[in-house]
């Protein structure tokens, strides 16, 4: 299933309907939905959920944005300098940065099973903070049948 969508007028991305649709079902909600694969992309820390907060980005193209049907806090935007740390690099310029992460991202297919296995890793947090959902294990099936 491809999480992101490309829209190039706006050059930025929003989750896929289908996406959105599948990881609410299961858990995986608000801006979960998207820094779960930000933090695997980056070293498997916390840093890679930051990954797509660029609100400043996202309010320069509020109107562009709306007149196309979207609402400006959907917009997931590259920001190629977030993708270097300056040490023994950077390596490229961030025009390269910027369009290899928009190749990978609108290449990016994620299996079931690998949404499943991290809608099975959030609901076990969630255990302690209220969120836990009991079925979810049924609506796994649900999701593969």
């Amino acid at each position: 299933m491809k999480p992101f969508k490309y829209i190039p007028q706006l050059d930025a991305f929003v989750l896929t309907e289908e996406y959105q649709r599948v990881a609410s079902y299961l858990g995986i909600v608000g801006w979960e939905q998207y820094a779960w694969i930000g933090r695997l992309f980056t070293l498997d820390n916390d840093y890679g959920e930051h990954w797509m907060d660029n609100w400043e980005l996202r309010e320069l193209k509020a109107k562009e944005a709306e007149a196309l049907g979207y609402d400006e806090s959907e917009l997931l935007i590259i920001d190629p300098d977030r993708f270097q740390n300056g040490k023994d690099g950077p390596c490229h310029t961030d025009e390269i940065r910027k369009l290899f992460w928009i190749s990978v991202l609108d290449s990016l297919v994620l299996s079931p099973e690998m949404i499943i296995a991290e809608a099975r890793q959030q609901n076990e947090r969630s255990k302690h903070i209220g969120d836990y959902i009991e079925d979810l294990e049924e609506r796994i099936k649900e999701v593969l049948s």
